[in-house]
C-alpha cells in the first residue's frame, strides 16, 4: 500500500543520501521524492511516497528513519487529511492548425502554457498525481515530445475530520 512519509531534517550535505540509502537497504521502493527548504532556517522537508506491504514494515521504517543522524521528525501522513500536489512540464507536438482543439480539450485541467514555438507547446500542470496522469493520457495522442514531473509534495490540512460523531441540533 502506498504511504506518504514526511521527514524533517537538518539541511546538511549527505542527509538525502543517508535517508535514501536506508530505504534502499530495507528494500523500499521510492515512488516519489521531493526535498526543499521548510519554514525554519537550515531545516528541509522530504516527502516520500513508498510502497509498504504491512503495518510492521511501516513501523520499522519510521523507527529506522527516526534514528538517523540529522533527522528531526518523521510522520506518516497517509491517513490524515492532506493536500497533495505535483507539477509536470509537458512538451506537446502542436501544429498551428491543432492548437485551438488542444487548448479546448485540456482547458478543464487549467494548465498554463509556459513556452510555445512553431510546432511545440509546453504546458505546466499542477495538481494531484491522478490529475497529472489524466492530463498526460488525454494529450498523449497529439504526441508528447518531453515530459518532466517533480514528484509529490504534501502537507497536513489544518482542519482534520473528527473521529468521534458529534451531535448537532442543525440536522
Amino acid at each position: 500500500m502506498k504511504r506518504v512519509i514526511t521527514v524533517s531534517v537538518i539541511n546538511q550535505s549527505g542527509v538525502l543520501n543517508r535517508v535514501t540509502g536506508l530505504l534502499m537497504k530495507r528494500q523500499f521502493n521510492i515512488e516519489s521524492i521531493t526535498v526543499g527548504h521548510s519554514e525554519q532556517q537550515n531545516i528541509s522537508k522530504m516527502t516520500f511516497v513508498v510502497n509498504v506491504e504491512d503495518e510492521v514494515k511501516l513501523e520499522q521504517l519510521i523507527k529506522q528513519l527516526s534514528k538517523q543522524i540529522d533527522v528531526l521528525k518523521v510522520n506518516d501522513i497517509t491517513e490524515k487529511s492532506i493536500v497533495l500536489r505535483e507539477l509536470a512540464l509537458v512538451k506537446v507536438v502542436s501544429p498551428a492548425n491543432l492548437r485551438l482543439e488542444m487548448n479546448a480539450i485540456v482547458e478543464p485541467f487549467r494548465p498554463q502554457i509556459i513556452d510555445t514555438s512553431k510546432n511545440v507547446v509546453t504546458y505546466q500542470v499542477v495538481g494531484h498525481p491522478d490529475k497529472i496522469d489524466a492530463f498526460i493520457e488525454l494529450i498523449r495522442p497529439y504526441g508528447i515530445k518531453e515530459l518532466t514531473r517533480t514528484g509529490v509534495t504534501a502537507t497536513v490540512r489544518e482542519s482534520q475530520p473528527s473521529d468521534t460523531p458529534q451531535l448537532s441540533i442543525l440536522k
